[in-house]
């Protein structure tokens, strides 16, 4: 799986991983990252989602990275908002009051770039990679954040059942990721009849913090 994969399927709007809603788990535990208003939240490969605007509607920042220039057109357009675009780096950067969106490849995003970030919220970015380049996603999202605290949501099922994206990934592979620099702590688990609409899962919400 390449970027060619993600963006063509952005191209043919073969989008059923977008939600019609703000996701409930972030409405529900966002406040365990205890921020302030006016906080910068990073969302990487953060797509179209509505979460977007749920959180810029709290009074929060956001700045994200999407490879898909479709995805982010629709986003601002959604937002009602009409973007100011730069050149950063190899980025894209569409920009509006309070939310900045880099168009590209997250690997090639760095600190620098990105600026300040005080929390991450990563909803779609882990699962959506596969097992071999999750290893390398976490550590650079890690680097590039200045290890910001992260509220992190993943499935668990039996991969043997479905290719993913969404990807199955442990407990034990959240720990293998992220215990070097996190202390992690598992918010809320919830069982799902049927993910994709195909088969039983469950969902875990994670919160890690620097150690």
């Amino acid at each position: 799986m390449d970027t060619n994969f993600w963006l063509q399927m952005w191209q043919n709007n073969q989008i059923g991983f977008h939600r019609s809603k703000p996701n409930p788990q972030l409405v529900q535990h966002f406040k365990a990252l205890s921020l302030p208003e006016s906080s910068r939240i990073f969302l990487p490969l953060s797509g179209k989602t509505l979460d977007i605007g749920w959180l810029l509607s709290k009074g929060y920042r956001v700045a994200g990275v999407e490879l898909s220039e479709i995805a982010v057109e629709q986003l601002f357009d959604e937002l009602d908002a009409e973007p100011q675009v730069s050149k950063v780096g190899q980025f894209s950067l569409y920009s509006a009051e309070n939310i900045d969106i880099f168009v590209g490849d997250i690997f090639n995003l760095t600190k620098e770039e990105l600026g300040t970030v005080d929390a991450v919220y990563d909803r779609a970015a882990l699962v959506a990679l596969p097992e071999e380049t999750r290893k390398r996603y976490s550590a650079h999202l890690a680097k590039i954040t200045e290890n910001a605290p992260q509220l992190l949501l993943v499935y668990e099922y039996d991969q043997s059942l479905m290719e993913g994206p969404p990807f199955s990934i442990s407990k034990e592979e959240i720990y293998k990721h992220y215990r070097a620099h996190y202390n992690i702590s598992l918010l809320a688990e919830k069982d799902l009849d049927k993910l994709k609409g195909k088969l039983a899962a469950q969902e875990w919400v994670w919160l890690l913090e620097e150690k």
